[in-house]
């Protein structure tokens, strides 16, 4: 069997490399591209997605587990602590002891310089401590429950916020969207109006000052136009990145926003209860941990208990020679068990000062639960002002587009008809422009209201 060329080989290695390097990257590359979309969403699945990429949900989410290992911490503290030691001393001096010289029958009052011990001393054991009772500690442990319900709480209320925002940006969107299809049928309007007009100019029905004042309307209007895509464009961004999403990635909303369906389920006067409410859950979480915490602080006052056992081998050599073995390197072993109780008599009120100051903490932890009751009644008094004020003013403002656009066309055919002026046609198109205006303005505001009432009411 021939050997395979070298340079073949080679060749052939490199290839490969080539092979993997491009797959390595062709799959990076519809990473991002799928990362980037196309994404059509509604406004769930909106909401959703920031439910999953949002940063500030995320970090709320990741605070539970940082609240798990805490817990974990307090729970350690029930346990056994185990601790093992190695020491090996190298006494370059040998420490000198002084002997009364009466033992050598020396004078009264003098001493005999002598040293004991060897130069090498090592050591090796093992120690353990069981906490049999620290009042501290049960209280930690009873506290952790609660400690948990906190954390995911305080990640409910994020969620809260951002699906509130989620929703506003969204139907927001939808609504200048719907007012930017108004502004192309305007532009068509004026641009049709333009060539009658110049068509009544060259009839000599209409002067060439008519002309230019339409002229400036179509302008206005695709001025007005180029306003609006660019703070749709701006509102995609700001969606984008409050739901997590890559900002020059492709969105397209899917979901549509009618009277009908921002008037359907409001105010809905069915019994309300507090506790719907993820801020005033929070609060009244935080109560039961200040609880905790002043019984944590009463428990300093108990005397703790503890079990303690240890372990130890001592050898102590002349020379270095601690891996040898047999008769001659000894070691030696010591081991105890003892029970200790550290009783608290005085530590300048330390303690007292703790438990004072964490009452002072509850009393305003309470007036937080107070108040936020207090601020949840009067967000539902507001909501429900401004959703029944929307819902008139949303009727008035149609019926009110609807008469201007019936001038609009009365005042058109008029002026086609050689009754009327070109001031009255511009006049009645500046007047639909405005109740046009008036009208989405008023369907976002009654979006934003429904969208504050339901999240007050907790329905959100």
């Amino acid at each position: 069997m021939k050997p395979y060329p070298l340079t073949k080989i080679s060749k052939l290695l490199t290839l490969l490399l080539l092979a993997a390097v491009s797959s390595e990257k062709l799959s990076a590359q519809q990473q991002q591209a799928d990362s980037l979309g196309p994404f059509a969403l509604s406004a769930k699945e909106s909401v959703d997605y920031a439910m999953k990429n949002n940063v500030q949900v995320k970090n709320a989410l990741i605070g539970i587990n940082i609240q798990e290992q805490t817990n974990r911490e307090i729970t350690s503290a029930a346990y056994p602590q185990v601790t093992g030691s190695v020491g090996l001393t190298d006494f370059l001096k040998i420490p000198v002891n002084l002997l009364p010289g009466e033992l050598a029958g020396q004078p009264a009052g003098t001493f005999i310089p002598v040293q004991f011990g060897t130069k090498w001393s090592g050591n090796y054991g093992v120690n353990a401590t069981q906490m049999l009772f620290d009042g501290q500690v049960f209280v930690g442990l009873q506290a952790r429950k609660a400690a948990m319900t906190y954390a995911r709480q305080n990640a409910e209320v994020t969620n809260e916020l951002i699906k509130a925002n989620v929703y506003k940006i969204y139907y927001s969107l939808i609504v200048s969207k719907k007012q930017m299809e108004v502004i192309d049928v305007n532009i068509d309007r004026a641009k049709k109006l333009l060539e009658d007009t110049r068509a009544l100019y060259k009839n000599g029905f209409a002067e060439n000052l008519d002309i230019d004042k339409v002229n400036v309307n179509v302008s206005n209007l695709q001025t007005e136009k180029i306003k609006l895509r660019n703070q749709v464009e701006a509102g995609y961004v700001g969606l984008k990145y409050l739901m997590g999403m890559p900002v020059n990635s492709q969105l397209t909303l899917t979901d549509s926003v009618t009277e009908d369906q921002i008037k359907k389920d409001v105010l809905d006067e069915s019994s309300f209860k507090f506790e719907d409410r993820k801020e005033f859950q929070l609060v009244q979480t935080a109560q039961k941990l200040g609880e905790f915490n002043i019984k944590r602080y009463r428990a300093q006052y108990i005397p703790t208990v503890s079990l303690t056992g240890n372990y130890t081998r001592n050898a102590y050599r002349t020379d270095f020679n601690y891996f040898k073995s047999g008769d001659g390197y000894p070691w030696f072993a010591t081991a105890f068990i003892g029970v200790s109780i550290n009783i608290p008599i005085f530590d300048g009120f330390a303690k007292d000062a703790r438990i004072k100051k964490a009452r002072y903490e509850l009393l305003q932890t309470k007036n937080n639960v107070a108040d936020t009751k207090n601020n949840i009644v009067n967000e539902i008094e507001t909501a429900k002002i401004n959703m029944r004020s929307a819902v008139v003013t949303i009727d008035e403002q149609r019926k009110n587009m609807e008469l201007a656009e019936r001038v609009y066309n009365q005042t058109k055919i008029k002026y086609e008809q050689g009754l009327g002026s070109n001031l009255e046609i511009i006049t009645a198109e500046s007047d639909l422009k405005i109740a046009q205006n008036n009208y989405f303005s008023a369907m976002y505001d009654a979006v934003i209201a429904k969208i504050d009432y339901l999240k007050a009411t907790g329905k959100l």
